[in-house]
């Protein structure tokens, strides 16, 4: 037997010779990868590259949620409520906190288990297929697989505004990938209006403003109690403009005036009333209503925006906040001012505008209503522009889901669009265009989701390319693995 060749020990060390697609014997000098470290370094990255995301999401899922759980906690804590004025069938303290404690977990494992199966999906499509020729579609399908992960939220927790939300924020993306392009750049030129974000909150304030005041049901619960806390009327007062609205009779119109009363204002209402400006205002014409409800609406806004502000400066920019404090605290008490200015301006002219068309027109309907209220966006002008789009598709999410309740209550959904977990369908679609996007084209987002993007899910290596690739061998030449 013939001794061994350079070549033939050197493919021996490395694991084999390649061998092309006929099965004929390998060139000299042709080598398959080693089956080695390398391999093993990279298995160990795509591993501990789940993992870390996983944790990741975990924390921020379980921060987000554990903080507003919490916060929620301290102010049921704070009211001290003795056991006799506790309703009937009212939840606990302790019971809170185990809710809340649940919640947390629940959230945590919904956020960790999203990035830990999308970067599995993500980081075994590209083994098996390859990185390259996959890079079109695998980020697509690992955030449709990665979707159903809402589900560990709990199996009968809807979460349809948090859905629609993230499918708003997913055709913002998709339409700034259409604005750059050659092919459909000229059809999605009209999103780029400057004002687009303002017709939006116009539009979405018509349909959450209207179901506020005739059909209250149709918002969830959590947003509803927001709405009645800063739309300042009771719910009798709320009844009787219904009332009126649909032409039926008082169904109490002694609250009203009882309510009226509590607060010391003498009112007798006339049950033929045709405009409900003395129902919503009392004794107050509509220009004082307006005034007075301005500065009432914005000492309840204060308290809302304060957190939203003043936690991002003490967590995010505390580095800053030791350097330049009075900056920092400037910006934050200058925000907080005027993003409650935007609120309370938003909730008076809600019923200015509405009080205006019934003394116009002399009369009362659900399409003035709507008309009435949709100049109400307007006072998203008050915001800096960087948070309109985001407030406007806040408020989107939440009407096309009062939209569709209205819808399906009246008997109009088609049966297609009334799936029983229709918001996991519509966050997997959602989740599916904006991974692909978070891949693909990177430069549609906001430098600021990015970095979150890429902190929780680690910036993937670049492609392979699928043809030969060059190693350098030890004596300096170039072999083709």
């Amino acid at each position: 037997m013939a001794p061994a060749s350079p070549e033939e020990l050197k493919c021996a060390a490395n694991g084999g010779c390649a061998a092309d697609s006929l099965g004929d014997p390998p060139s000299a000098g042709y080598c398959l990868p080693a089956a080695g470290p390398a391999a093993v370094e990279g298995e160990l990255r795509w591993l501990r590259r789940g993992v870390e995301a996983a944790a990741k999401g975990f924390a921020i899922g379980a921060g987000l949620k554990g903080g507003l759980a919490l916060f929620s906690v301290l102010v049921r804590l704070r009211s001290r409520r003795s056991p006799r004025s506790r309703k009937v069938g009212a939840m606990t303290n302790e019971e809170a906190v185990v809710l809340a404690l649940k919640e947390t977990v629940r959230y945590g494992l919904f956020l960790g288990t999203f990035a830990g199966s999308y970067v599995s999906v993500d980081e075994c499509i590209a083994a098996i297929w390859g990185r390259k020729r996959t890079s079109r579609w695998r980020s697509l399908l690992a955030g449709l697989i990665a979707g159903p992960s809402m589900l560990l939220t709990g199996p009968g927790t809807q979460h349809t505004s948090l859905a629609i939300y993230i499918l708003m924020r997913a055709a913002v993306l998709a339409s700034r990938c259409g604005i750059k392009s050659r092919r459909f750049g000229n059809i999605c030129k009209p999103l780029t209006w400057s004002h687009g974000d303002i017709f939006l909150m116009c539009l979405s304030s018509a349909q959450i403003l209207s179901a506020y005041i005739l059909r209250q049901e149709s918002l969830p619960s959590t947003y509803k109690a927001f709405l009645n806390k800063h739309g300042g009327k009771d719910l009798s007062i709320l009844q009787g403009v219904k009332d009126v609205v649909n032409h039926t009779a008082f169904s109490n119109l002694a609250g009203i005036e009882k309510y009226y009363k509590s607060v010391g204002v003498d009112l007798k209402l006339d049950p033929n009333m045709k405009v409900p400006c003395s129902i919503v205002h009392g004794n107050q014409s509509c220009a004082v209503h307006f005034i007075k409800f301005l500065f009432q609406g914005y000492g309840r806004a204060v308290p809302v925006y304060v957190p939203v502000y003043l936690v991002p400066a003490l967590v995010v920019h505390r580095q800053d906040l030791m350097k330049r404090p009075y900056t920092i605290l400037g910006k934050s008490l200058l925000g907080t001012a005027r993003s409650s200015l935007f609120l309370s301006v938003y909730c008076a002219s809600a019923w200015a505008w509405t009080c205006l068309l019934f003394r116009i027109f002399q009369s009362c309907n659900t399409p003035l209503v709507v008309l009435g209220t949709f100049p109400t966006g307007l006072a998203l002008l008050i915001e800096k522009k960087s948070r309109r789009i985001e407030i406007a598709l806040y408020c989107l999410a939440r009407a096309i889901e009062s939209f569709f309740t209205c819808m399906t209550d009246a008997g109009l959904c088609p049966p297609i669009l009334q799936i029983k977990r229709a918001d996991v369908v519509v966050f997997s679609m959602a989740t599916s265009i904006i991974m692909h996007c978070y891949a693909q084209e990177r430069e549609v987002f906001r430098s600021k989701y990015l970095n979150v993007l890429d902190w929780v899910f680690g910036v993937p290596p670049p492609s392979d390319d699928e043809s030969n690739k060059d190693f350098p061998s030890s004596d300096g030449t170039k072999k083709i693995c």
